[in-house]
């Protein structure tokens, strides 16, 4: 067989800094026990090679790798790079950095592999899985999968040798390292981006990494013959070339990859999420001097392969480990592990010029222990049609302690549903035992042939499973998640129809009232934006959310009751979390915009000095919990606004008769305004102003009663329906047509039990709204048509 082989310019190689242990742990010595490369100060453009492509003939028959001659590229003066098989005495150390491809109906798990000899170096491994309904997890076994290294040899072309020729040549030349493997497929093409790094000598010979080269870009091909296991042959070698906007990121040194799957756009464009450094400055003497490097997180891509061009950085320093996915109208998103400990999620309309922190969906959803590092650890990040319904699927650890008073904790990894409003934790796809790290996700679809035979959906997912303590990684896990995605099915089905019922409530309220209902009752108009919604579903003291997502508890006082269609709480009350919850916060969003409605009554007046709770936010504030912002009611029969200490005493005025029903709203704004409106009015004379300069993290939504002693009333009972969260704040005119005094709604308006109950994972929602949407929910709509135009 032939190799066409092309000249190219070598890198420089001056400035050095010469690294020891190219196999070390990770960032924060945890995850994945890799460090990042020893970054030098070249920028962007003295970093980047310039390659050409050489392509490798094989035929699809050729099945043995060694009956196949792997691709050279030449660099002059006359050096050349070659792929090449691990020897006999290297082995596979540790795999990292999981990646899933699908070529051809086949799924394939890409690694980079961490081996050894004489030293340590690196490789990129591949292996096909071979899931079945019968064998749903297999672990790789690091002594079969196929890993090919990139290595220099001085042989003149024709004399380049592959793996099987003059092995001892390649002792003590110079070799590349190859690390951090992103894949994406197109057509029949599986292109691989990774970051080079230079050694000293061969890759095995012991020698010590010295310098980054740049990035990578490699395309494989899947060859069998039917007999001998199909596998993945990487042909054509690139370094990125420089880039036409290069010029405006010169403060960004040498880039790195970030691993994982890439995206394929609509118009076939590649896009790699990567990983960067720059130049951190500050004034000295007038002029800016360099004072370090930061982490920033960013993507590259190329319609040709040919060109690219490297998107801004997002606006946050310290964010490491990127995922990218396309969502909807060729909006991509970018989630990345940041400072501070929570994942942090970007989105961008114009190929990552600009980008909009995602603060009302995703973003800073996803935490960690205090005690565990988050750096180093991959997301499975990817979009999906399910049941004809765009929706996200991530995996990510959730980190639990063993049970020995000493012992490391470990992590489960999670599978997570989103459609970028609601949020449901599937549960754990980690076998029992694996401590799991980083991941990726493929979901993918086949036909089923001729016939009446339905499509098959297949969700895999792969992972690292980590030894104890600060271990390498053992290997990667892949396993089919046949019954998780029976699960999303059913919650989509969920979402669905408690969606459904919200609209067709919509069209019978306005019908009543001789309204149009052809645009303002669609359910993707009424429920823009709803993202919790508490209505009958609750016992043992606790009220489940419809959308599956947060339940709230009942936490103090006499007690709680269901009622026919709500909750009645006598001397008690409820808090739904929110910074509560812990490591995964799924409101999150309410820091910084909200709206909660509800529909509340009491059955007596207060009397004396007794001031109701009806509900409100409490805020972690120095460690001591305090109302952030609250709506009660006193004796004198006046709504009061409660802004932290401050109680607005000039209160909206209600002639409130018993079991008479109010509609209450509370909002927060931009986290720096609280509003209050009853029955449509607002409360207070002037808005609750909250201090931005020290942001208070919202601890929990209270309902019925704040935890004091204002809460623990037994005299008088409060009795809330139909708490709809919105991730997005009403305007004072929406919220006015809230006022339904003049509504008279029949009690017979319910929704058929959902067929679809799915138990909850984790118990942060286990059931479906099997009692039905409540009347009074029609009291809401009348107005939330109105903010749902917004």
């Amino acid at each position: 067989m032939h190799s066409r082989v092309a000249a190219v310019k070598a890198p420089r190689t001056h400035n050095r800094r010469r690294v020891t242990g190219s196999s070390g742990r990770r960032r924060e010595g945890r995850e994945s026990g890799r460090q990042r490369p020893n970054m030098s100060r070249h920028v962007f453009t003295s970093a980047v090679l310039l390659l050409v492509v050489v392509m490798m003939c094989c035929g699809a028959g050729a099945a043995n790798a060694q009956d196949v001659n792997l691709p050279v590229v030449v660099s002059q003066p006359g050096k050349y790079f070659a792929w090449r098989y691990l020897k006999d005495g290297e082995t596979v150390e540790s795999l990292h950095v999981p990646s899933l491809v699908e070529m051809n109906g086949k799924v394939f798990a890409v690694a980079e592999a961490q081996c050894k000899n004489e030293g340590r170096f690196n490789g990129i491994s591949s292996k096909i899985l071979t899931l079945t309904e019968e064998r749903t997890k297999e672990v790789l076994d690091k002594t079969t999968v196929k890993v090919q290294v990139l290595e220099e040899c001085t042989s003149a072309k024709a004399k380049c040798p592959s793996q099987n020729l003059a092995q001892a040549g390649f002792q003590g030349i110079p070799g590349v390292r190859v690390s951090r493997p992103t894949t994406v497929v197109k057509g029949n093409d599986i292109y691989m981006l990774a970051g080079i790094y230079g050694l000293d000598g061969a890759a095995g010979n012991g020698k010590n990494r010295t310098d980054e080269l740049g990035l990578l870009l490699a395309k494989g091909n899947v060859v069998g013959d039917g007999v001998h296991e199909n596998r993945i042959y990487w042909n054509d070698v690139d370094a990125l070339p420089s880039i036409s906007n290069i010029q405006q990121k010169e403060s960004l040194t040498v880039p790195f990859g970030s691993g994982g799957s890439g995206v394929k756009m609509e118009d076939g464009t590649l896009v790699f999420p990567m990983e960067g450094k720059k130049v951190r400055t500050r004034k000295v003497n007038g002029a800016d001097a360099a004072v370090g490097t930061k982490t920033v997180s960013l993507f590259i891509y190329s319609a040709d392969t040919t060109t690219w061009k490297l998107s801004k950085e997002i606006p946050a320093d310290g964010c490491s480990d990127p995922s990218v996915v396309r969502w909807k109208d060729k909006k991509l998103m970018l989630m990345t592990a940041c400072d501070g400990g929570r994942r942090r999620v970007y989105e961008s309309g114009d190929m990552g010029e600009s980008w909009t922190e995602a603060l009302g969906t995703l973003s800073r959803v996803w935490g960690k222990k205090e005690e565990r590092p988050d750096k180093g650890v991959g997301s499975g990040f990817i979009t999906a049609t399910i049941e004809d319904r765009d929706v996200m699927l991530v995996t990510l650890p959730v980190y639990v302690k063993k049970a020995e008073p000493r012992g490391n904790p470990k992590s489960e990894l999670h599978l997570w549903l989103t459609d970028n409003t609601h949020i449901v934790d599937i549960g754990s796809v980690s076998g029992e035992g694996d401590d799991a790290a980083a991941s990726s996700l493929l979901y993918k679809r086949s036909t089923g042939g001729t016939g009446n035979k339905e499509n098959k959906e297949e969700l895999i997912a792969l992972y690292e499973k980590k030894k104890g303590g600060e271990e390498n990684s053992l290997g990667m896990v892949s396993v089919s998640l046949t019954e998780q995605l029976d699960r999303v099915k059913k919650v989509l089905a969920t979402w669905q129809e408690v969606s459904k019922s919200v609209s067709q409530l919509c069209v019978s309220l306005l019908a009543q009232k001789g309204a149009s209902t052809n645009t303002v009752c669609s359910a993707d108009k009424i429920t823009n934006g709803l993202v919790g919604f508490l209505s009958s579903n609750f016992s043992d003291n606790t009220w489940r959310d419809e959308y599956l997502g947060v339940d709230a508890t009942v936490t103090s006082g006499a007690g709680a009751e269901k009622t026919s269609d709500g909750v009645t709480f006598r001397g008690a009350g409820a808090e739904w979390p929110v910074g509560d919850q812990g490591e995964n916060q799924l409101y999150h969003f309410a820091n910084y915009n909200f709206t909660l409605v509800a529909t509340v009554s009491m059955d007596k007046v207060p009397e004396g000095d007794t001031t109701i709770p009806v509900m409100g936010v409490h805020a972690m504030n120095g460690g001591t919990n305090t109302v952030l912002l609250g709506l009660s009611y006193n004796k004198e029969k006046k709504w009061q606004l409660l802004c932290g200490d401050v109680t607005d005493s000039d209160g909206h005025s209600s002639n409130w008769a018993t079991d008479t029903r109010r509609h209450v709203v509370i909002l927060l704004r931009n986290g720096s305004q609280g509003f209050a409106y009853v029955d449509g009015e607002r409360v207070g004379n002037q808005p609750c102003t909250l201090d931005t300069t020290d942001l208070k993290r919202i601890s929990h939504f209270y309902i019925g009663g704040n935890g004091g002693s204002m809460g623990r009333r037994e005299d008088v009972s409060v009795t809330v329906t139909n708490l709809l969260l919105y991730n997005r704040p009403m305007n004072g005119n929406n919220i006015r047509l809230l006022n339904a005094n003049e509504i008279s709604v029949s009690k017979s308006v319910e929704v058929a039990s959902n067929p679809h109950a799915v138990g909850g994972a984790t118990g942060d929602g286990s059931t479906v709204c099997g009692s039905g949407l409540l009347p009074s929910l029609l009291l809401l709509l009348l107005g939330l048509w109105g903010f749902a135009a917004l």
